[in-house]
């Protein structure tokens, strides 16, 4: 049995009509920053504390331990750091669209969360082309990036957004075309009905999550998200000992927030996407009020592979990964996509 929206949830928790546009659209409202406020909690987290704490593990070092304990203070320590920084604005940089471009970043990613089921009744909205929706509005991303690159007047700028359209691109399709092979199983692009179908057992007690249904879809899907939120193998947009940052090279203070921002909103909502139609969403042992916190375990656990492939693997050169989205990536996912039809054929 489905969970009724987030904004109708929070009309009844106050005792207002649910049936009210004004009421709902104010509720939706409520719900769409609750959602939003978490999603950036959880980015401040990963952003100044995680990142630092996985990376030195995997290199035998200590990372931030002077500021609080476990040094969590540093989370605040680093926001007051940024956002009290002058924000400098180079000469000749194409004002508008300098301006606009981090607001893109960041907002692009927050906006696929309002339809991805996150248990315990935390689901904003519910469409019937709730995955389509996730891609679409995920992918504005890279408008934002060209913009940044070109509009910085930088040549190292502007080089880090041609690479960030050229990688996007890439493995965009590959990431779709994998994910739509999910859809055939499915039999629906609604996330709910993604999770639901993943709700009977395999075999004996292993779930029906479609990362053990089919596998070669799951692996396929992690290494082009790995591409599509810029970690390791596939860091060429910001390739820091080669183009200094990219796109992001002459953006500071506040600006610089909402790009570092955006970069880890994109992994959570990568991890958000990865969750729900291959690992049973907020599916997990217990009952079903610990869905969310099953939800948030799994989009950390993508989180820490991505830091993992950050610190282990080495970036390939920007041919390489060219040639390994559009002669591999692109053949494999394609070759998925059919035998998943195939298979879903013969079985209904």
């Amino acid at each position: 049995m489905q969970s009724a929206p987030l904004p109708e949830t929070l009309a009844e928790l106050v005792g207002l009509d649910p049936n009210s546009t004004p009421v709902m659209i104010l509720m939706s409202l409520v719900g769409a920053a609750l959602i939003g406020t978490l999603m950036m909690t959880n980015t401040a987290l990963a952003g100044p504390w995680a990142k630092r704490k996985i990376t030195a593990a995997f290199t035998d070092r200590i990372a931030v331990n002077r500021i609080g304990p476990f040094g969590l203070g540093t989370i605040p320590a680093d926001a007051v750091r940024l956002l009290s920084k002058e924000l400098i604005v180079p000469d000749g940089v194409d004002r508008p669209a300098w301006d606009i471009a981090p607001l893109l970043i960041a907002s692009s990613a927050l906006l696929g969360f309002a339809v991805i089921p996150m248990g315990s009744g935390i689901h904003l909205a519910d469409p019937e082309v709730g995955l389509a929706y996730v891609f679409a509005t995920a992918s504005i991303a890279s408008v934002g990036l060209i913009m940044a690159g070109y509009a910085s007047n930088n040549k190292y700028s502007f080089l880090g957004g041609l690479r960030a359209v050229a990688q996007n691109v890439a493995y965009e399709i590959p990431l779709i075309l994998t994910g739509a092979s999910v859809v055939l199983f499915a039999g629906s692009l609604q996330m709910s009905e993604i999770v639901a179908a993943q709700t009977q057992p395999l075999i004996g007690p292993l779930p029906s999550w479609y990362a053990f249904v089919n596998p070669f879809a799951f692996v396929l899907f992690m290494i082009a998200n790995l591409a599509e939120v810029g970690r390791n193998p596939f860091d060429i947009p910001e390739a820091p000992t080669e183009i200094v940052a990219g796109y992001q090279t002459e953006y500071s203070s506040v600006y610089f927030v909402l790009i570092y921002l955006g970069e880890f909103i994109h992994i959570f909502l990568g991890g958000a996407i990865i969750a729900t139609i291959f690992l049973g969403g907020p599916a997990g042992p217990g009952p079903a009020s610990l869905g969310f916190i099953w939800f948030m375990i799994k989009i950390w656990g993508v989180f820490l592979f991505t830091q993992w492939a950050r610190s282990a693997i080495p970036r390939v050169r920007i041919d390489q990964l060219i040639e390994i989205g559009w002669k591999g990536m692109l053949v494999l996912s394609l070759a998925n996509l059919l035998l998943t039809a195939v298979i879903v054929g013969v079985i209904v």
